[in-house]
């Protein structure tokens, strides 16, 4: 399974959005150079008033672009970086990856899916309407999460527009993905 990198974005201060950029540097075990989110532990704010010492799992946020495709369809706009990803990409059904699955870019950066993005209420204040298009509930009643997924920078590298991807599932058993 393979893919590509559509978009790059990184921003330095808290925001929803994240610009695009030339790059991007994933440095290992700490996330996008210079993004707000990069570090050891947690950096999102509602998990650094539970508790500031937990490794952050979220050091990047991947969004496939079929999503901005789907969400297109009932009327909203979306671009890359506007939901606050680092990476978009396309060609790989990122919600169907099972945890450590790692995720080769470009020509030296690996990285290890930790699990699904949790959408927030920060996405309807961007888009009214838009985070029920972004988690709801399938037939059986189970929370269905299209926000991307977040990951761990296991090997650092640089990350552009038209990298290629490259899946690499885990061996044994795959556990589904669950929000982190």
């Amino acid at each position: 399974m393979s893919g590509t990198v559509t978009a790059v974005s990184s921003n330095g201060a808290y925001s929803f959005t994240k610009p695009n950029r030339d790059s991007i540097t994933l440095l290992a075990g700490l996330g996008v150079e210079g993004d707000v989110h990069a570090g050891v532990t947690v950096k999102h704010r509602s998990r650094l008033a539970q508790d500031p010492t937990r490794p952050n799992l979220r050091q990047v946020h991947l969004i496939h672009e079929e999503l901005f495709a789907e969400v297109g369809e009932e009327g909203f706009s979306v671009v890359p970086g506007e939901l606050g990803e680092n990476i978009t990409t396309r060609g790989i059904d990122l919600l169907a990856l099972p945890v450590d699955t790692l995720l080769r870019v470009g020509d030296a950066a690996v990285l290890q899916v930790t699990g699904l993005r949790n959408p927030c209420a920060q996405i309807d204040a961007f888009q009214g309407g838009l985070l029920k298009r972004l988690v709801g509930r399938d037939e059986a009643g189970n929370v269905v999460r299209k926000a991307g997924i977040m990951s761990i920078v296991k090997e650092g590298g640089t990350v552009r527009p038209g990298d290629p991807i490259t899946v690499e599932l885990p061996s044994g058993p795959h556990r589904p993905l669950e929000r982190v």
